[in-house]
């Protein structure tokens, strides 16, 4: 009999997750602990979140001898993503920090900042500030997102 997959221990996003913005990381494989703590926390202005994952495609690999066509791995793709940050009535929002053009890191810590815990590192440049304008809602801002390069997914999380 196949040994089962080790049970995960499961959790609920909110209040555990962190994400950060980060400006500068020299090594996206492994971020240091200053360059992270000179980055700034965005949980907690966070009320929405699309995108953030990868996908890989497929080729088909053909052979005339066969009807069968086998595939191999093929590119890898982001997915659009966004973060939608509440709006401040003073302006003094997540408009200051994100504006349009700035390149940085989205670090993703979905178990929570602790040592020996995995992230992802997506480098990214702001591509917008849309403002959400919803009768029944609170006033908020989407920033989109272009995803620069290939994310340093599953890195582990340093010393604090």
């Amino acid at each position: 009999m196949a040994t089962p997959i080790t049970p995960a221990t499961r959790y609920y996003r909110r209040g555990t997750t962190k994400v950060l913005w980060v400006p500068t990381i020299a090594n996206k494989s492994a971020p240091t602990r200053s360059e992270l703590n000179a980055g700034t926390a965005l949980e907690g202005e966070t009320g929405a979140m699309a995108g953030w994952q990868t996908t890989s495609a497929t080729v088909p690999t053909a052979a005339l001898g066969s009807r069968f066509t086998p595939t191999v791995p093929g590119e890898i793709t982001a997915a659009d993503s966004s973060l939608t940050f509440w709006a401040s009535k003073d302006s003094n929002d997540v408009r200051t920090l994100l504006t349009r053009e700035e390149r940085g890191f989205i670090v993703w810590m979905d178990e929570g900042d602790v040592e020996g815990q995995t992230m992802d590192v997506y480098p990214v440049q702001v591509t917008s500030q849309a403002k959400v304008r919803e009768l029944d809602q609170a006033a908020q801002i989407m920033c989109q997102f272009a995803i620069t390069s290939e994310p340093a997914e599953n890195v582990e999380i340093p010393a604090a």
